[in-house]
């Protein structure tokens, strides 16, 4: 996709920069005294949360899940989106994610953040969130219960949130390193410097990056479709009716990346217009996302029908009510304002002119995020309100507790994105760079370059990849040594120009997820078969291989974190990358538009 027209490189970075190195407006200067008024009164509900407990929130003895675990997983869906662009599309190389994926991941690891807060205040005592880890303690053999859904959940997320941010780290240190090597004020050269890990973008750091991102993408995909499918079996493994249901997982999945996507297109907008990046983030890009939208939508549609007529043509009274209840009860205006939100409107976007209109996308954005809060609440407090007892039911109404917590949550999140947006490139300018292909050659002799021997050692500068590729075979042919190549991005066909081997990066993560797999299947067997048996709900945990079904979502998330995280390690030790490391780039240049060959004469 051509989206950068006949920009330089140089004039590329100049761009990304430009927000990060020039004076707030006064938009933001507003917009941010607003996120941080919401901020605080979340922080003021999160006090009387803790001083007075839960009973201060609108939670009764029926509908004990109301606001809380529909914010949870609002926000768990709304993050779905940034590992989705990231991981998904790079592995069907989908050139216009690039534009838009480091903004995304951004989005993803706010978004968790925000999730996080709702059950840890909902455990009731958050100070004692560490007992649902597997840690020991002075209880002896007090260990989780691994055959619960909502400890799969812990993993889940916490995994996911993990990854995410090493994949969205990883990405960011080539940009860190032009932010690095362009400033001019001595804190945020410390600032970067630290950020970027000493990163030089040396030909075989290259390539090792390469690798890392690709095995991060295929380890991610599956963890972007395993937390929503295990965020589902909170309610798919119970008996409440209007839970209890196979469809569930896809369901979920589908929906996640129907708000995600949402919410990246109503962000990016706002950041194309107010940081001026139109020609970068192309009415293409939003073209797309609103065509993920679209199918995203049409599948949640699907689900819908398909959730309501199992329920009709199932024998079970209580099925049937639950979804008549719904569209007819006392809800029933959330209901249908999540099928007009999530089912009628985004089918407008069939048509491709309000695809590409700015205005119309944001209002399906919009509609979108509010439409698809309304089906969590409509999942959770329409099944529980009418419970199996008419003597136990009762209706919900939030607290301003309640919706303190909620609204310092949104105030949260978009406070974070705007000191992200001042703060780190919203464009990862390694990747989307391109432009003319101009050449000038720089002879220096005579120059000491990393400490060889300045009457025999020089240095190479060039504009263009193309022009970098050929002065390599040129050198070749003449018999003299490269010591090194610098460049401001990968370049393709580099690695085989020089010669570099391939890396072992992808044997070592297969042998780091094994690593994953034995220690999760140790840990479950040991906390749950070996030092305390429990029967749980008449599930006696005999042997192993009867629980394994149970214990799975646990192993999987293991060996997806152990892989990720080993292989991210090993990708820093080789490539000598790490805090406080000085840059090893001859000249500064090399982070942002030149090309440099480090060459030493034949002897």
């Amino acid at each position: 996709m051509q989206i950068l027209n006949d920009k330089s490189y140089h004039t590329i970075s100049e761009d990304i920069a430009q927000p990060i190195e020039g004076r707030a407006s006064r938009a933001w200067w507003i917009v941010f005294g607003i996120t941080l008024l919401a901020t605080l009164w979340g922080v003021w509900a999160i006090w009387v949360t803790l001083h007075d407990g839960i009973g201060a929130w609108g939670l009764n003895k029926s509908v004990g899940w109301a606001w809380d675990i529909t914010n949870f997983v609002w926000w768990i869906g709304i993050g779905h989106a940034g590992t989705l662009i990231s991981a998904v599309l790079l592995l069907f190389r989908q050139q216009w994610r690039v534009a838009i994926n480091r903004s995304a991941e951004a989005m993803t690891i706010f978004a968790v953040l925000q999730a996080s807060i709702f059950p840890i205040l909902h455990l009731g005592r958050p100070w004692l969130l560490h007992f649902n880890l597997p840690i020991p303690n002075q209880y002896g053999s007090l260990w989780d219960n691994f055959n619960s859904p909502l400890l799969w959940d812990v993993f889940a997320i916490a995994t996911y949130f993990s990854v995410s941010l090493v994949f969205w780290w990883v990405g960011l240190l080539p940009d860190f390193a032009m932010l690095r090597d362009r400033t001019l004020k001595p804190f945020q050269k410390k600032i970067y410097s630290l950020l970027s890990f000493g990163w030089s973008g040396r030909a075989k750091d290259w390539q090792r990056m390469e690798e890392t991102m690709l095995l991060l993408a295929g380890i991610a995909t599956p963890l972007v479709i395993s937390v929503h499918t295990i965020v589902s079996f909170d309610f798919a493994t119970s008996v409440v009716s209007g839970w209890h249901t196979t469809i569930f997982p896809p369901y979920f999945v589908a929906g996640a990346i129907f708000s995600g996507f949402a919410m990246v297109s109503l962000l990016l907008i706002i950041l194309r217009k107010v940081c001026k990046l139109e020609a970068y983030i192309t009415l293409k890009h939003i073209e797309l996302m609103n065509t993920v939208m679209l199918v995203a939508g049409s599948i949640v549609a699907v689900a819908y029908l398909t959730e309501f007529f199992m329920a009709m043509r199932s024998h079970s009274e209580f099925e049937q009510y639950v979804f008549r209840n719904r569209a007819t009860g006392a809800y029933a205006w959330a209901f249908w304002t999540m099928i007009i939100c999530n089912v009628i409107f985004p089918q407008l976007l069939w048509f491709k002119k309000l695809r590409r209109s700015i205005t119309f996308s944001v209002c399906v954005a919009l509609v979108v995020c509010v439409g698809m809060w309304f089906e969590r609440f409509v999942i959770i407090v329409t099944s529980l309100h009418r419970g199996y007892l008419p003597s136990s039911w009762t209706m919900f109404s939030p607290t301003w507790v309640d919706i303190g917590i909620f609204v310092g949550t949104l105030g949260f999140f978009f406070l974070l994105f705007l000191l992200y947006a001042r703060s780190f490139p919203m464009i990862a300018q390694a990747e989307v760079k391109g432009g003319r292909s101009q050449v000038s050659e720089d002879r220096c002799q005579g120059t000491d370059v990393s400490g060889q021997d300045s009457l025999n050692s020089y240095l190479l500068t060039l504009n263009s990849p193309e022009e970098l590729l050929d002065k390599i075979k040129e050198l070749k042919s003449e018999g003299r040594e490269i010591q090194e190549v610098y460049t401001p991005f990968y370049v393709h066909g580099l690695a085989e120009a020089l010669g570099l081997k391939r890396t072992r990066l992808g044997k070592a993560t297969f042998l780091y997820g094994l690593i994953g797999l034995f220690f999760g299947c140790w840990l479950t067997y040991f906390t749950m078969i070996k030092d305390w048996s429990m029967d749980i709900g008449g599930k006696p945990n005999a042997t192993f291989w009867q629980n394994l079904p149970a214990f799975v979502p646990v192993i999987f998330e293991l060996v997806v974190y152990f892989a990720a995280h080993l292989l991210v390690i090993s990708f820093f030790i080789r490539s000598r990358l790490y805090p406080f490391k000085k840059a090893e780039n001859p000249i500064k240049k090399s982070s942002d538009d030149k090309f440099v060959i480090q060459v030493r004469d034949k002897k």
